[in-house]
């Protein structure tokens, strides 16, 4: 059993502890709880590492901390002493995650911790509101809104890269030229959870599920061309990928948003979105 500095690489014995944990929030941990459900908790088949403030294998329900590190660090739960000690098992390696996301109480904690050698972030995000919708949309759901084909990669990837670039501020093809990006996208085309509204060849709105648990499907992405916006397809596509979570894979749809971005916020609320908890982001 691995330990560093108090914080605790969980291993299969933790399985029922962490499943009941996820449980407890199934719309704030969609993230972590899509992994665990399909992986376990083996970090090579996890893609990261999910660790407990606890000093050994507990009861189900009785974490009294949880991070996923991984792509991104998502600290779940716990106290101010519990982030401490994450923060101290993340600061004994070269820093791999492109942000910090999850509640905001535990980000901004968690942050406070690391931004001393971590430090300073691209951007800080400490008000996003989480929101989840368990029923049909409150609007009509644009029917042109369908599910990207695996031929329509070329042409989808575009309207992709754009909605990165003006949501998180870099370009997703930096590095490796688009490499790593295109496969991601191309993962979610294949798999049926990339969204779009084609019009003479071209994407005019695109949404994407970009995680899924057992009760939860977390929308992202949602982007309208900038010739499209004030028209109502967003709201409209966002609708039709709620029909589609809801109805047709028996989901809970969710997302969060930036508190500043008052159109999203109230076009969600219309579509019937309803705030269940708050996010924050670190942006690196």
């Amino acid at each position: 059993m691995l330990r560093l500095a108090g914080a605790r690489l969980l291993d299969d014995r933790d399985y029922p502890a962490v499943r009941a944990a996820l449980a407890a929030d199934p719309v704030g941990s969609c993230m972590v709880s899509a992994r665990v459900e399909a992986a376990g908790l083996d970090p090579w088949r996890l893609g990261g590492e999910l660790w407990a403030a606890d000093s050994r294998p507990v009861r189900a329900g009785r974490l009294t901390g949880l991070c996923f590190a991984g792509p991104n660090l998502i600290p779940l739960r716990g106290n101010a002493s519990a982030l401490r000690s994450f923060a101290d098992r993340a600061l004994r390696r070269q820093r791999t995650c492109s942000s910090l996301v999850g509640p905001a109480p535990q980000v901004l904690g968690l942050w406070d911790e690391l931004s001393p050698e971590w430090g300073p972030a691209r951007e800080v995000r400490g008000d996003q509101p989480l929101m989840a919708l368990e029923g049909d949309p409150l609007v009509p759901a644009d029917p042109q809104v369908r599910t990207v084909r695996p031929h329509e990669l070329d042409r989808y990837l575009p309207a992709a890269v754009a909605m990165f670039i003006e949501e998180v501020g870099v370009d997703p093809r930096a590095g490796d030229g688009g490499a790593s990006y295109r496969a991601r996208v191309s993962e979610l085309i294949s798999t049926g959870r990339a969204f779009a509204r084609f019009e003479d060849g071209e994407v005019v709105f695109k949404a994407e599920i970009g995680a899924m648990s057992a009760r939860v499907g977390q929308i992202q992405g949602v982007w309208v061309h900038p010739d499209r916006r004030g028209s109502g397809l967003g709201t409209a596509g966002t609708a039709a990928v709620v029909n589609r979570l809801v109805h047709g894979l028996g989901r809970t749809a969710s997302l969060y948003v930036n508190g500043f971005n008052a159109p999203a916020l109230a076009a969600y609320r219309r579509i019937g979105f309803q705030q269940v908890g708050q996010y924050a982001t670190v942006l690196f």
